[in-house]
């Protein structure tokens, strides 16, 4: 009869989670993995095939997640209105996991999400911004909201933003100035 498993790979995933954005990624290892969900580590990789595995593997979880708050923010509204909410629960997302939205736009190729995963995630700006645009200009004006928004969030997160004002403000007004200059 084989041993009852102790542990699930999406418990190894949540713990990967919680061990980057509490730590770090250095602090990603398969022992402090195997520590959390209570077993040794050598049994991990029953689950997992190591750690490129498993920082991809909660790159994915994360992706996943934001897919999610984008899918909910996206729902109604006209494009403006739905753009905004995408941008908003963006923010929101990077706030509550900062080390995880970090990982998505990392350039690490261990850590590169899939494709279709980013597709997924796109997929309701694309909506938006065509409806704004049109179909010819969507995906030009997609990329100019995301990249403004990740920089505006990499600055914010890093700790950038050191002049005083009001950094809900700012983030209004840039996200008002980029959507008046696409839909132009």
């Amino acid at each position: 009869m084989p041993a009852p498993e102790r542990t699930t790979t999406v418990a190894i995933v949540a713990a990967g989670r919680a061990i980057v954005e509490a730590e770090g990624v250095e602090a990603l290892t398969m022992q402090a993995v195997a520590e959390r969900v209570g077993v040794r580590a050598p049994s991990l990789y029953k689950r997992v095939a190591g750690r490129d595995a498993l920082l991809a593997a909660v790159v994915a979880s994360a992706l996943g997640d934001l897919v999610v708050a984008i899918a909910d923010a996206a729902g109604a509204g006209g494009p403006r209105a739905r753009i905004v909410a995408i941008a908003t629960a963006t923010r929101a997302f990077a706030h509550a996991n900062p080390v995880g939205y970090g990982l998505i736009f990392a350039p690490s190729p261990a850590a590169r999400p899939e494709v279709s995963a980013l597709a997924d995630a796109v997929e309701p700006l694309l909506e938006a911004t065509s409806e704004l645009v049109g179909d010819d200009a969507a995906l030009d004006a997609a990329r100019l909201l995301t990249a403004w928004l990740h920089g505006f969030l990499a600055m914010e997160l890093g700790g950038s933003f050191q002049l005083g004002g009001d950094v809900e403000r700012a983030f209004a007004y840039g996200l008002e100035r980029i959507l008046d200059a696409v839909a132009r």
